[in-house]
Parts: C-alpha cells; sequence; structure tokens
C-alpha cells in the first residue's frame, strides 16, 4: 500500500508597515500590508504557490481591504527610503 499526503499550507508575509488615513474610521492609523500565500504541499514540503493575495488592515478599527498585486506594489514603491545608492529589487 501506498500512501501519498499532499495538502496546501498557508504563508503570510508582512511586507509593510505605514501611516494612512482609514477609508473606514477616518483616522489617521498604522495600515499594516500583508501578502497571503498559498503553497501545494507533499509530504509537508511546499512546492509550488496556488495563490496569492494581498491585505491592508487598519490597526485602529481592524477594517480590511484587498489589493491587487500592482496596488501592493505601488504603496511599497512609495514607501521605500530615497537614498542616494538604494536600489528597490522587487520580490
Amino acid at each position: 500500500m501506498f500512501l501519498l499526503i499532499f495538502g496546501t499550507r498557508r504563508y503570510v508575509y508582512q511586507l509593510l508597515t505605514t501611516m494612512l488615513v482609514c477609508n473606514f474610521c477616518r483616522n489617521p492609523a498604522a495600515h499594516v500590508l500583508r501578502r497571503f500565500t498559498t503553497r501545494f504541499t507533499l509530504f509537508f514540503v511546499p512546492l509550488f504557490p496556488v495563490s496569492t493575495s494581498h491585505q491592508l488592515q487598519c490597526a485602529l478599527c481592524g477594517a480590511t481591504s484587498h489589493l491587487s498585486k500592482d496596488q501592493a506594489q505601488q504603496l511599497v514603491d512609495s514607501q521605500a527610503p530615497r537614498q542616494p545608492g538604494w536600489v528597490h529589487q522587487p520580490r
């Protein structure tokens, strides 16, 4: 008998914490940008990504909004430090 163990696992990456005005509570507050990646696993070894999504959450009221990959990248790029010689490497 051959037993094949497969499934998925979700990984959360915190990309950015920044101050923004919340669209829901209308207060200036810290917002956390997170990337959620679901990966296919075989024998508990993550092999390849199945899905990816981005979420922005207000630290004050807890409201979340979903962003596209391009919107998330624009937000990360807008918060990058503006120093001479610094180069942003996309993920």
